[in-house]
C-alpha cells in the first residue's frame, strides 16, 4: 500500500503532474521578468497541455507511429516510476538498491529522446538525437560518480540510509556536483545546445507533433519533479515523521531550486557543443570525484 501510494498519489501522479507544470511556469515566468515581460499566468503550461493532447498528429507508417506512441509513454511511465523511489517521509519506501533502479530509471527519458531523434527522417531531429547522447554521457559521468561517492560514505545502496547518513561533508559537496548536473539533464541554458530553437527547431522533438507532443512535454515535467526532487531529499539529513510537514518543506525547496535553475538560464546564453561537453568534462567530473576522494576520507578514518 506505501508503494501503491508513492506511485499513485505522493510524490507519484497526483502530486507530480500540478507540481511539474508550476515548476515549469516558475521557469517561464522567471525567464521572462528577467528579460522585463510579464510572462505566462501560472495555469498556461497546463493549458498547453490540453491544447496539445486535443490535436491530431500527423500520420506515418504504422510502425514508426507505434515508436512515436510506444517511446513517450516508456519515458513517461519510467520517470513517474522513479519518483516513488525518493526518501521524502519517513514511511517512504526502501529497497536494497534502490538508487540504481533510480539512476535506472531516470535515464530512460533521455534515451527514448536520442531514439526519437534518430527515428525521424528531419535533419535536425537527427542532428539534436546526436548533441542529446554527447551531452548525456558528459552529465551522467558526474551525476552517478557523485551518487557512487554518497553511496559509499553511507556504507548503503539505499536511498532512505544515504540521506540520512551521509557525512555532512560529502553530502554538501555531492549535492553541488548534482544541482551542477540539473541544467544540462533539463535542457536549460547555457547548456540547452540539444533543442536550441534558432539552430535546430526543437532537435529531437522536431517530428513530434499533436498529443505525441504532449506526452514529451508532461514526461518533461516529471523530470523536473523527479531531478530536483532527488537533490533536495539527498541534501534533507531529517525526516520529522509528520507526513504534512515533510512533504510541505520537499515541495518548497524543490520550488526554490527551480527557481535558481530558472535564474541561471535567464542570466546566461547558450553554449556550443564542444563547450558544453567541455565544461562537464573539466568542472563537473572534477567536483564529483572531489566528493568521492572526500568520502574515501571519511570511510578511511
Amino acid at each position: 500500500m506505501t508503494s501503491w501510494f508513492a506511485l499513485l498519489v505522493f510524490p507519484g501522479f497526483l502530486y507530480a503532474l500540478p507540481m511539474g507544470w508550476l515548476m515549469l511556469w516558475v521557469e517561464r515566468k522567471t525567464i521572462a521578468r528577467l528579460q522585463s515581460r510579464i510572462g505566462p499566468p501560472f495555469y498556461q503550461p497546463f493549458f498547453d497541455f490540453v491544447k496539445l493532447m486535443t490535436k491530431e498528429p500527423l500520420r506515418r507508417p504504422r510502425s514508426e507511429d507505434s515508436f512515436y506512441l510506444f517511446l513517450p509513454l516508456l519515458a513517461f511511465g519510467a520517470t513517474l516510476g522513479s519518483l516513488t523511489l525518493l526518501p521524502i517521509l519517513a514511511t517512504s519506501p526502501s529497497l536494497v538498491g534502490d538508487i540504481v533502479l533510480f539512476v535506472a530509471l531516470i535515464e530512460v527519458a533521455p534515451i527514448c529522446l536520442i531514439l526519437l531523434g534518430f527515428l525521424s527522417r528531419s535533419i535536425f531531429g537527427q542532428v539534436g538525437a546526436v548533441r542529446e547522447a554527447v551531452l548525456s554521457i558528459a552529465a551522467n559521468l558526474p551525476f552517478i560518480t557523485a551518487l557512487i561517492a554518497l553511496a559509499y560514505a553511507s556504507g548503503s545502496l539505499r536511498l532512505m540510509e544515504i540521506a540520512q547518513t551521509a557525512p555532512p561533508l560529502a553530502r554538501g559537496l555531492a549535492v553541488l556536483a548534482l544541482l551542477f548536473c540539473l541544467p544540462l539533464k533539463l535542457r536549460l541554458n547555457p547548456f540547452s545546445v540539444a533543442n536550441a530553437e534558432q539552430e535546430i527547431y526543437q532537435g529531437a522533438l522536431t517530428e513530434l507533433d499533436g498529443w505525441r507532443l504532449g506526452l514529451w512535454e508532461l514526461t518533461h515535467a516529471v523530470e523536473w519533479v523527479a531531478l530536483s526532487g532527488l537533490t533536495v531529499a539527498l541534501a534533507m539529513p531529517w525526516r520529522s515523521g509528520v507526513m504534512l510537514w515533510d512533504a510541505s518543506l520537499f515541495a518548497l525547496l524543490s520550488l526554490v531550486v527551480t527557481f535558481v535553475l530558472a535564474l541561471l538560464a535567464g542570466a546566461t546564453a547558450r553554449l556550443k557543443l564542444a563547450q558544453a561537453s567541455r565544461f562537464y568534462w573539466r568542472w563537473g567530473f572534477g567536483l564529483a570525484l572531489l566528493t568521492l576522494f572526500v568520502s574515501f576520507l571519511n570511510v578511511g578514518g
